[in-house]
């Protein structure tokens, strides 16, 4: 089958490809997943609009409220961006963590979130850092917070005829201190078994707001308000740790897969809670 290649070269103009191609119509940002999901005929567009020369769609962009990350930016760029390392290291780990250094100067921070695959790094930790998405249609755009963005496997609350435009991470004060947490049960490259992220604010060791987020163990990345709430007013005590370590084990219900059983993965979840949760209480940023 024939397919046509787009390279759009504005957002407006990619808006209109992708309106003007309806159902035969796929975006490709750095094509990482893409590109292995048409060998597998997976999927079969017949229309492939590529966004690489949308200069809007990247770059890092600082203010005092927020960090802002085009959906184009590469995940070697996060990485490595001294903005993102100083207000979200643990971000800038999550993005060190995908595959190896040749996916990730390809891979793109918005290719990531779109894919929505369970078993990635970034999503997990942006649930955690309370991020959302900015989404644009040629109708508008609206802001879609990641609570929300990710709905199952492989589906996201993107319509038709939007494209996810940028990430944006609201700061955090600095008395906040993050973790993220990666168990890979196969090879070092390998995708997790099960991801957690943690951020809290710290005034003299007691607990002012927990975000705690697991992914890769089920279907979407989770958080679990009501165990969050146990942490607050509260110091990160052992017996404490093990309480929210516990209520994340017993609340999600986990997959299973080649990198590990659900029941397995239920007891990473509370392993790995507990080391994420300690890293925290440590006092590194």
């Amino acid at each position: 089958m024939r397919v046509e290649f787009q390279r759009p070269a504005s957002v407006q103009e990619a808006l209109e490809a992708l309106t003007g191609a309806g159902d035969e119509g796929k975006l490709i940002a750095g094509g990482t997943a893409l590109a292995l999901m048409l060998r597998h005929r997976l999927i079969a567009p017949s229309i492939l609009i590529s966004l690489d020369r949308v200069e809007d769609l990247t770059g890092i962009g600082s203010s005092a409220h927020a960090i802002r990350i085009g959906a184009m930016t590469r995940l070697r760029e996060v990485e490595v961006s001294a903005e993102v390392r100083s207000a979200f290291p643990a971000l800038a780990a999550a993005c060190g963590e995908v595959g190896n250094m040749r996916v990730r100067n390809q891979a793109t921070l918005g290719g990531n979130l779109a894919e929505a695959d369970y078993a990635s790094d970034p999503p997990t930790i942006l649930l955690a850092l309370g991020a959302s998405v900015r989404a644009v249609s040629t109708a508008g755009e609206r802001l879609i917070p990641v609570t929300e963005f990710f709905q199952g496997f492989y589906t996201t609350a993107l319509a038709q005829g939007e494209i996810l435009a940028e990430v944006v991470i609201p700061r955090w004060p600095v008395t906040s201190r993050m973790s993220y947490a990666k168990y890979r049960s196969r090879s070092q490259e390998d995708r997790p078994c099960v991801a957690v992220a943690a951020v809290a604010n710290l005034n003299d060791g007691i607990c002012t707001g927990l975000h705690l987020a697991v992914g890769a163990a089920c279907e979407v990345p989770r958080r679990l308000a009501e165990v969050e709430a146990l942490a607050e007013g509260r110091a990160l005590s052992e017996k404490l740790i093990h309480e929210i370590a516990d209520g994340y084990a017993g609340a999600i219900e986990t997959l299973e897969d080649l990198r590990g059983s659900s029941c397995y993965r239920t007891e990473m979840i509370r392993v790995f809670v507990r080391r994420a949760l300690v890293e925290v209480r440590s006092g590194r940023r």
